[in-house]
């Protein structure tokens, strides 16, 4: 993994996430603590709506952003993101009311959307080749531990020495610091392939209008077997995420009765395991096909659901509280199988020119899952007790599981087929017939989807099908 931090322009992005999730992470601590403070024992409620507005934020605001994506510089979508969210932290420490948070969240949400995928859609530009990119997907996923893992363990440290409104400062001071290396990195134009005119998809997508664009992402993840089944696997995952992020302040200080440095330290266990798998990922996924580590993670789910639930329903026991660690590092664990290798599936499938716009639509719908699971954690927490909860979300994550394994069945629908089939729809489309294009791969690695059915040539692959210009084929025109 360190080798694709050699590259300057990776460097600094990767360090921009890095900075604006630490940032996350404090405001993720000291916002489960102003809920708290403003609404005592509802505190779950309070998250779970702000949580469920976060998630509308996202599910309307990234297909919108993704259809103008084009029109914008990257550099200024990035940077003016950056900068709003700034603001909007600095707001959080002087609200005395739960609707002013709610609105807060709004706006600091509608920015995230706008930033998450833009620059997911940036990194396959700037690492081109596929082992350099699995390894900025762990990497991006060690970024996300950070802000269960590190920057929680900031919070706590923090928190001994002044109150938790001051954390959202630190949240501002990430965002401004995210910019700055943004504004600071050489970005890469958007290929011509997919920003030229010359073929028949671009000029078809000139003539689109606003909904088609906002929609064309939506549109490829849902006739692909392996993002059917993405999806099925993210909702699972906000199941797991939303008993975490909405209920760790109401596990540890009213049902434990525990100090709000402990909520820091729950939080650090969920992303201690993530961060782990994470590091193992890139040579497991060198030798094992992402289907299965996926579709493993998402089946650990329920199993970690059933722990919780014993836990749940047990009224005393020093032995509850390394139990609930363990458990959240369980679900941090399962979660990062699901996460990491996701984005290699995605740009797998995704043609290159609408990859900004499949990025947002995996964004969006992701999200949409968690706008489910979020308020349901909070509400009924807070209204039927954590035991309910707990059953209601378990279930969530075991039909989900189950959806999922058998959408995406063993050697059925692989990435790229969709791909391919959305090429060979543009190609009738603009010339009434296509012609099958005998070609060679030397950068491919074995096992990769596309190589099914290829022959050995040498040091590379040889197979033929339809022209298609994505990532893969761009050295054949």
């Amino acid at each position: 993994m360190p080798s694709v931090l050699r590259d300057r322009t990776y460097r600094r992005l990767f360090g921009a996430q890095v900075v604006a999730l630490v940032g996350t992470g404090l405001a993720t601590v000291a916002l489960g603590l102003l809920a708290y403070d403003l609404a005592g024992a509802g505190a779950g409620s309070v998250l779970g709506t702000a949580l469920a507005i976060k998630m509308v934020a996202y599910v309307v605001i990234a297909p919108a952003i993704a259809a103008v994506a084009d029109r914008l510089p990257r550099r200024t979508l990035l940077a003016g993101s950056d900068l709003i969210r700034a603001g909007v932290a600095l707001c959080l420490p002087f609200v005395s009311q739960v609707w002013q948070v709610y609105v807060l969240i709004f706006l600091l949400q509608a920015a995230s959307a706008a930033f998450t995928p833009a620059f997911q859609a940036l990194v396959p530009d700037v690492l081109p080749q596929e082992r350099d990119y699995t390894r900025a997907l762990s990497l991006s996923r060690l970024a996300y531990d950070l802000e269960s893992l590190l920057s929680p363990a900031l919070a706590a440290a923090l928190l001994s020495v002044v109150s938790y409104d001051r954390l959202f400062v630190g949240t501002a001071a990430g965002f401004l610091a995210s910019c700055a290396l943004v504004v600071s990195a050489v970005l890469p134009a958007p290929s011509e392939r997919g920003a030229g005119s010359g073929g028949a998809g671009a000029s078809g997508a000139g003539r689109a209008g606003a909904y088609a664009k906002a929609t064309a992402g939506t549109r490829l993840f849902l006739s692909s077997p392996p993002l059917r089944s993405l999806l099925a696997m993210n909702l699972a995952v906000a199941a797991a995420g939303a008993v975490v992020t909405v209920n760790s302040v109401v596990y540890v200080r009213k049902f434990l009765g525990l100090s709000a440095e402990s909520v820091a330290l729950a939080l650090g266990a969920y992303g201690a395991g993530s961060l782990i798998v994470a590091l193992a990922l890139p040579r497991v996924l060198d030798k094992r096909p992402d289907r299965r580590v996926m579709l493993a993670g998402a089946l650990l789910l329920p199993i970690a659901f059933g722990a919780l639930g014993a836990i749940t329903s047990a009224h005393g026991g020093g032995w509850r509280w390394p139990a609930l660690l363990g458990t959240w590092a369980v679900f941090g664990a399962a979660c990062s199988m699901v996460l990491t290798p996701a984005g290699r599936v995605i740009r797998r499938a995704a043609p290159e020119r609408d990859r900004t716009a499949v990025f947002a639509a995996h964004f969006s719908l992701s999200h949409a899952a968690w706008l489910l699971t979020y308020p349901l954690a909070g509400w009924v927490g807070a209204q039927a007790g954590l035991g309910w909860a707990t059953a209601a979300l378990g279930s969530i994550a075991l039909a989900a599981a189950a959806l999922a394994a058998h959408l995406w069945p063993a050697g059925a629908g692989q990435p790229g087929d969709t791909a391919v089939a959305v090429a060979d729809m543009v190609a009738v489309a603009g010339r009434g017939h296509v012609h099958e294009h005998e070609h060679e791969h030397t950068g491919l690695i074995p096992g990769h989807p596309h190589l099914r059915g290829a022959r050995r040539a040498g040091a590379g692959w040889r197979h033929s099908h339809h022209h298609f210009t994505d990532e893969p084929h761009a050295a054949h025109g």
